[in-house]
């Protein structure tokens, strides 16, 4: 097997109201674009009716739902035809929770630890008294007992269904549910007393243990024939930082798939790097997201957004007016509600681990004690989790040993700290030191996905366009000598790696998040907005969300009230402030969708303001759009993007795809871009090589430039407003390379030597130049 990278993907949300015959008929359309690959997301079978597929049910067969894998197949050689390849979404860490459908777990449920599919699972039969806790009950099962029904050799409830254990189907029902190796259980008790891992606190998704070579081998079997036998090309790897060893596992995948073109969905955190030792091409690409959107972002305006937004919000520094402080927070609070069984599961390992120590001073430690001491460690942690091909001294800091430590009353408790500590670092040998690693590594990343994207990202909201995937809103601009040392590491370490500006799991779409931006260019004019329309008696429920809403509705613009509605509902239950999903207070959600109806669905105020603002959110929009199609890197151009493309969070950003050829500037900028990269190779792949281009003249920092391999020069406007301010471009110049350089982007002149940035920039803010003669 041979690996073809990409020149570009473009990403394809399946689901049944799109399947693969509705791909196929598109793909005419997608190849048009430019791109080299359709990117799906999971194809294989899934829960019936799921719009994602990512809670999957059978390895080995490829969803009916979408046409099986004769319609993938046939989705292929349409591919094929039109000078396409395939890369596949695949899902490694987790299966859905669904035993009618899942025969896998199915067989463990009637057959216990001794099925052969137990190790499939990552389930603790030592909790629970060998029993799996099955989450499903909508009360406690004194109050839902006379919902069961015994049919045959199963056991039903509403929609559920479960399998009995051999015998034991003619038993009185107490009994009967007693004698079974799980426990259907009232579904808050999920919090507390889950005895299964799970996909982040999901309890409808378990973990999948493919550090066992059997389980890797048959959950991946379909996937690699299909690679194998030419259908797909490449492979997007969802979420790895759930797995037990990731390391180890894309070694594996490496050596299985003869070294395919792989990206891992690995979120970076500022100054994070991915591990070198992974065999994969780069990133899926959020890191590329929040440095591109950083480029656009005004770094003095977003600090006087933030004084605002605490003035507005009379925000504390316990309700969220500091990043780092609001996301310690948030931690202790997942930590403390949606991940207790987790953290309860580390203490038993980490005090059984302590107790059989051949080491004395490790003896006697209290399960409350390494209970603390685990929580405080994993607060600190600032990135995903530690590897084992990397320092985990490195993230679990003596630093942050030492804040721990300071918690403790009694000196001699604060060594569960060390302990600890210890155990995270590898000081010890044997299976239980190295499931408390591994452990600790899944509970990390549960909790900074949760802790971060999930629950500080509602929390913080100043300037909304940085709380995406993989940002950093405490640090939302990013300096052009930054994104350019950026790009020169991707250049020389990760070529191949990916980049995205829009997903299917980003929290507003590239042009939302073009829009809102804008805004830290002009913070005065948000305040002065935001007093006129809070101004009018309109009761808040309130000024966190009141400031969120307003924002959303700026970046949106114009749309049916309930795709606003919908984001904000999502929005205060992930804060978990006043509301949440498991302890919802419908008054307070029945205020916030009143006031959203009466205020930011439909204030001509704020359509007003984005109608003034348009040429600025146009730079935004066209100069992010064609940095991350021309920086180095494997672009990602999700469903419509290519297009004007407005979108919320899920389910909003996953709608089914209608292709659009609208003729807009930002479709034609797509097309000669991607067009341009699947033309020229050589320019933007492995071998290529990228450098700055400086701008000189007043107006030199609101110019981005930069060339690929000495032949493609990408120009934008950053920051345009503020120029449009300053006086604009004036005598403003840029120096390109020897040679003519001709615009790719439809302008009939040609340019040599020194050019004047407003000349570049005559019809669009943005240029993309292709030499064409010496």
């Amino acid at each position: 097997m041979t690996s073809v990278v990409p020149a570009a993907t473009y990403r394809l949300q399946l689901q049944p109201g799109f399947p693969f015959s509705a791909a196929a008929a598109a793909v005419p359309y997608i190849a048009s674009l430019g791109v080299s690959h359709l990117h799906l997301s999971p194809v294989l079978e899934a829960v019936p009716g799921s719009s994602h597929g990512y809670d999957v049910v059978d390895h080995g067969r490829v969803r009916g739902e979408l046409g099986g894998e004769e319609g993938l197949r046939e989705l292929a050689r349409t591919a094929r035809a039109h000078g396409l390849g395939l890369v596949l979404d695949i899902v490694p860490n987790h299966m859905a929770m669904a035993p009618r459908h899942n025969r896998a777990l199915w067989e463990v449920l009637r057959e216990g630890p001794g099925s052969a599919y137990a190790r499939w699972f990552d389930i603790d039969w030592e909790a629970q008294g060998g029993r799996v806790l099955l989450p499903v009950l909508g009360g406690p099962l004194g109050a839902e007992i006379e919902q069961f029904v015994v049919d045959g050799r199963e056991l039903r409830y509403y929609d559920h269904v479960f399998p009995l254990r051999e015998g034991t189907e003619k038993l009185p029902l107490p009994q009967l549910l007693d004698a079974q190796w799980y426990r259907p259980a009232w579904w808050r008790l999920a919090r507390t007393e889950l005895n299964y891992r799970r996909f982040f606190s999901i309890s409808e998704l378990i973990g999948v243990r493919v550090e066992e070579p059997e389980v890797f081998d048959a959950t991946h079997a379909k996937v690699l024939q299909l690679l194998d036998e030419g259908v797909v090309d490449g492979l997007r790897v969802d979420h790895p930082d759930g797995l037990a060893d990731p390391d180890a596992y894309l070694r594996r995948l490496h050596e299985a798939t003869g070294g395919r073109w792989t990206v891992v969905e690995k979120i970076l955190a500022d100054g994070e790097t991915l591990p070198r030792a992974w065999p994969v091409a780069g990133t899926t690409g959020y890191d590329a997201l929040r440095h591109v959107d950083g480029l656009f972002t005004d770094p003095a305006g977003a600090g006087e957004l933030l004084g605002g937004y605490r003035h507005f919000t009379d925000a504390q520094s316990d309700r969220g007016g500091e990043w780092d402080a609001t996301v310690r927070r948030a931690a202790y609070r997942v930590l403390t509600h949606e991940l207790v069984a987790e953290v309860e599961r580390l203490t038993r390992v980490a005090h059984r681990l302590c107790e059989r120590s051949a080491d004395l001073a490790l003896r006697d430690q209290a399960p409350w004690a390494l209970r603390t001491a685990l929580c405080e460690l994993l607060a600190q942690m600032e990135v995903y989790r530690p590897y084992t091909s990397e320092d985990p001294s490195l993230v679990v800091t003596e630093a942050a040993a030492a804040e721990a430590r300071a918690l403790f009353v009694v000196p001699e408790e604060a060594r569960s700290v060390d302990a600890v500590r210890d155990l995270v670092l590898g000081r010890g040998d044997g299976p239980d030191h190295v499931e408390f690693r591994a452990r600790f590594a899944q509970t990390s990343s549960a909790l900074r996905a949760k802790s971060v994207e999930d629950t500080a990202f509602y929390r913080y909201v100043p300037l909304l366009s940085a709380n995406e995937v993989g940002g950093d809103p405490g640090r939302p601009a990013v300096s052009p000598e930054d994104f350019h040392a950026y790009c020169a590491r991707v250049q020389r370490d990760w070529p191949a790696t990916g980049t995205v500006l829009s997903t299917h799991d980003t929290k507003r779409s590239a042009d939302v998040r073009a829009a809102i931006a804008v805004l830290a260019q002009c913070p005065g004019r948000w305040a002065d907005l935001l007093a006129e329309v809070t101004g009018d008696g309109a009761r808040v429920p309130d000024p966190q969300l009141a400031w969120a809403a307003w924002q959303t509705a700026f970046g949106l613009g114009p749309a049916a009230g309930e795709r606003l509605q919908g984001a904000l509902l999502k929005h205060v239950r992930e804060a978990g402030l006043h509301t949440s999903w498991t302890e919802q207070d419908p008054a307070y959600e029945q205020e916030v969708a009143d006031f959203v109806a009466r205020g930011p669905a439909v204030d001509a105020r704020v359509a007003a303001l984005r109608e003034e603002l348009a040429p600025h959110v146009r730079a935004n929009a066209l100069g992010a759009a064609l940095v991350q199609l021309t920086m180095p890197g494997v672009p990602d151009v999700y469903q419509g993007t290519e297009a004007e493309y407005r979108a919320l969070v899920d389910p909003d950003n996953r709608r089914a795809f209608a292709p659009h050829e609208d003729g807009s500037e930002k479709f034609r900028l797509t097309e000669a871009a991607l067009r341009l990269r699947g033309r020229r190779p050589e320019v933007f792949g492995d071998a290529a090589t990228y450098a700055p281009l400086a701008a000189r003249g007043e107006g030199a920092e609101h110019c981005l430039a930069f060339t690929r391999s000495g032949e493609v020069v990408t120009a934008v406007t950053r920051l345009s407003l503020r120029l449009a301010q300053a006086g604009g471009w004036r005598d403003t110049r840029l120096a390109l390379p020897e040679g003519r350089w001709a615009d790719v982007l439809g302008g009939e002149r040609e340019y040599t030597g020194e050019v004047r940035v407003e000349e570049l920039f005559g019809t669009l803010p943005v240029t993309l130049l292709e030499r064409v003669g010496t």
